[in-house]
């Protein structure tokens, strides 16, 4: 009499905590790749978005430095600027993202991608290191004409990789909240004027041009709570020495990119219908 016959064992097809790690941080890769491929269809972009901070550098910067306007102590107002226009350059290119999901919404891709089992931060969080790194193609071109202008620099390699971070969670950020403007507004021709009403404002209302103890009481208060201020304090302290709270500007920047990322992704439905 042959042994009865044991089924075995049913294994369950849900991944673990690690694979949906591992499978969440692919897609992230993937939709990054995919951003950042679009670089290769006009890479002239890059080099026309570098001239505005060149401007600054070259007339604004070097204007003030002669002048001593802007009391920064010991440290001479280019050397000061320059990591002010380097946070400037990458908040101009990621505070007009949205747009991009905009046109993918009209092109009907963003429909397309709704419906694949990508979750929806990553898809945000794809676009914005995307974001993160275009810009950072841009803050190296801001370095170099630093450098050739004679700021001093740092050559810490652990200190400009800092920077590199810095750079990418602050445009990341940046990237994210233009995507909750998009989910708002749902058109390309609102987001853009909502896009140059503030980006000035955040600009000037940070420490990127002037050290806040020149602020208005007011202004300070808008300071504090402006995510580009911790980006540019960190960027200072990181290239030219400046004391810095870094603990303070990462975890502020680390989570305004975090917050932003789950918002943009709450949102990300809403601008696809």
């Amino acid at each position: 009499m042959s042994a009865p016959l044991v089924a075995p064992p049913a294994v369950s097809a849900d991944p673990g905590p690690l694979e949906q790690l591992r499978i969440l941080f692919a897609r992230i890769g993937a939709m990054c790749l995919v951003e950042l491929q679009k670089l290769r269809r006009d890479q002239s972009e890059l080099l026309t978005r570098a001239i505005q901070p060149a401007l600054w550098l070259l007339i604004f910067g070097e204007t003030f430095t002669r002048l001593h306007a802007i009391p920064t102590g010991s440290i001479p107002y280019l050397d000061y600027l320059a990591p002010g226009i380097l946070a400037q350059s990458a908040l101009f290119i990621a505070i007009f993202y949205g747009i991009q999901i905009i046109w993918e919404r009209d092109a009907g891709v963003l429909a397309k991608l709704l419906v694949t089992p990508t979750p929806r931060a990553a898809l945000v969080a794809g676009k914005a290191f995307a974001a993160g790194l275009r810009a950072l193609v841009q803050a190296l071109m801001v370095l170099v004409l630093s450098a050739i202008l004679g700021v001093g620099l740092t050559a810490n390699p652990l200190r400009l990789l800092g920077m590199v971070v810095v750079v990418i969670l602050g445009s990341a950020f940046f990237c994210c909240f233009s995507i909750v403007i998009a989910g708002i507004v749902l058109s390309r021709e609102r987001l853009m004027g909502i896009g140059q009403a503030i980006t000035m404002p955040l600009f000037f209302g940070s420490n990127a041009l002037y050290p806040v103890n020149l602020m208005p009481g007011w202004l300070k208060v808008l300071s504090h709570l402006n995510p580009l201020s911790y980006q540019v304090d960190a960027l200072r302290g990181l290239l030219i020495g400046t004391p810095a709270n870094l603990g303070l500007d990462f975890g502020v920047l680390i989570g305004a990119t975090a917050l932003a990322i789950g918002v943009a992704s709450a949102l990300l439905g809403r601008l696809a219908r």
